[in-house]
């Protein structure tokens, strides 16, 4: 099968892309998502939102073939878990839930999570006067990347003292959100109570002090949502039977200052079940219920839950990534359905209430298997990253209902996390900063897919070979698609 093209006028394609506080955020219609999963796998074909057929590609690093990407794309790996990094400590383990911000100084800068899983006192990141518990050996690294070279220029730790950083969420007022997937504390070793949010400015220079923000809730955290029209932030939950929360802060845009944490019901029905039974596309009125208790005291990892469920919430189970665009806020449940595969779920706010819809669910492992981290292109598709069985794929949803196959994980079963795109900024002199580098093709190469190879969550570090985690950067023909 050839690759074919779709011609896309320039301006038409960069106007897709959207930018909140310097992070780029694509708002898609999502309309015909709703096809997929009714009869079974439906491919993409190329000139309709597929880039083509995978094929080995050579890392522009070192030249080995790490990855599988469709014809004409290409990639850089940086920042493997074990490196020295520029303010003097090893690139810490697990690389997972990252964002993307446009700087002033014409830079790129990710915010990156470590889901550090080590006991305590033997974690893989350097612990500082700014930690949160000595103990733990998670928490986030920042990176600056050249917009154009796609080259590491300098990197740090930013935050320190957590652990099992999992997933998070940018804010529109430039800072990233890390959460610890966990509900773990001093019975176990650690020096603190963990299961909180931490919030990291894209700007730090260095390690922030790690504040906790117990009104968003202790329990198993996953990822995070910000409503840029409410300052509103939408929590999920990785805890088997789970709950999808939303934070009212107080003051919009300081979230340490408390507010309300609820979770979610369907409206007039009590613990609806969303695990199974589900139909694709059916919109289900919602209402929230209040936590009294966002940081109950004691270790039971579901204390938060439970009070939501006995104020009539509904049960989801697993829920992982989360992310806002065309006015809602999209997260997936990794086993949720009948098959127990996964689920996209849209929530629609309205009011004080609004809709939730399922807009997928898959069928089978060949049709997507276990989606986790989730994000939204330039040009409106959605993109999935899996935590499955085996083969572990990134996968894309067009606009019109077909799912198709953008890269593959060659050499491990690492899972994919924390993809988010970038788009550098018009103003930037992309010639000056490529220095002796080819010229731009056009301005689709301002556009690169930022994501991550997980690696080992514990051990020592460096890992061994083959385990480390490791950030690329991707970028290439995105108008023959639908990315």
């Amino acid at each position: 099968m050839t690759l074919t093209t779709r011609t896309l006028e320039r301006r038409q394609f960069l106007r897709g892309a959207a930018m909140t506080a310097g992070a780029v955020a694509a708002l898609p219609a999502l309309r015909g998502l709703s096809l997929l999963g009714l009869n079974g796998r439906v491919y993409a074909q190329p000139g309709s939102g597929s880039y083509g057929p995978l094929k080995p590609t050579p890392d522009l690093r070192d030249g080995v073939k790490r990855i599988a990407l469709p014809r004409g794309f290409k990639y850089r790996s940086f920042s493997h878990a074990g490196e020295l990094m520029f303010d003097g400590n090893l690139v810490p383990l697990a690389h997972d839930g990252m964002a993307v911000f446009n700087m002033p100084d014409a830079r790129f800068r990710l915010v990156r999570n470590h889901e550090d899983r080590n006991a305590p006192n033997n974690g893989s990141a350097a612990v500082d006067g700014n930690a949160y518990d000595i103990r733990g050996g998670g928490g986030t690294t920042t990176l600056v990347v050249n917009p154009f070279t796609r080259e590491l220029e300098r990197d740090f730790i930013s935050l320190n003292g957590t652990i099992v950083n999992c997933a998070g969420g940018l804010t529109p007022w430039g800072s990233w959100i890390t959460c610890e997937e966990t509900n773990a504390g001093v019975p176990q070793g650690w020096s603190a109570q963990h299961g909180y949010c931490f919030e990291v400015p894209a700007s730090a220079e260095s390690s922030v002090p790690a504040v906790p923000l117990p009104a968003m809730g202790r329990f198993a955290h996953e990822a995070v949502a910000v409503d840029p029209e409410t300052g509103i932030v939408y929590e999920t939950e990785d805890s088997g039977d789970s709950g999808f929360y939303r934070f009212t802060p107080n003051t919009p845009g300081v979230l340490a200052d408390g507010g309300l944490l609820e979770m979610l019901k369907i409206k007039n029905v009590t613990n609806y079940d969303t695990r199974t039974d589900q139909t694709v596309g059916v919109p289900l009125p919602v209402e929230w219920v209040s936590i009294a208790t966002p940081d109950p005291p004691g270790q039971g990892s579901n204390d938060v839950y439970n009070q939501g469920f006995a104020g009539g919430a509904a049960i989801f189970t697993r829920l992982e990534g989360c992310w806002y665009g065309n006015g809602a806020i999209y997260f997936d449940a990794t086993n949720g359905g009948d098959a127990g595969e996964g689920q996209i779920w849209e929530y629609r706010p309205h009011g004080n209430g609004g809709y939730l819809t399922l807009i997928f669910e898959s069928s089978g492992p060949d049709v997507l298997n276990s989606p986790d981290n989730l994000a939204f292109s330039p040009q409106g598709a959605i993109l999935l990253c899996e935590d499955g069985d085996d083969d572990q794929y990134l996968r894309g949803l067009t606009l019109d209902g077909y799912i198709f196959d953008f890269a593959l994980n060659l050499q491990t079963d690492h899972e994919w996390a924390g993809a988010t795109f970038a788009l550098a900024h018009p103003t930037w002199n992309a010639r000056a900063m490529r220095g002796n580098n080819p010229p731009l093709v056009d301005e689709e190469d301002r556009i690169t897919l930022f994501v991550n190879r997980q690696g080992s969550t514990s051990g020592s570090n460096p890992p061994s070979a083959g385990n480390e985690g490791m950030t690329f950067a991707i970028w290439g023909p995105w108008g023959n698609g639908a990315l």
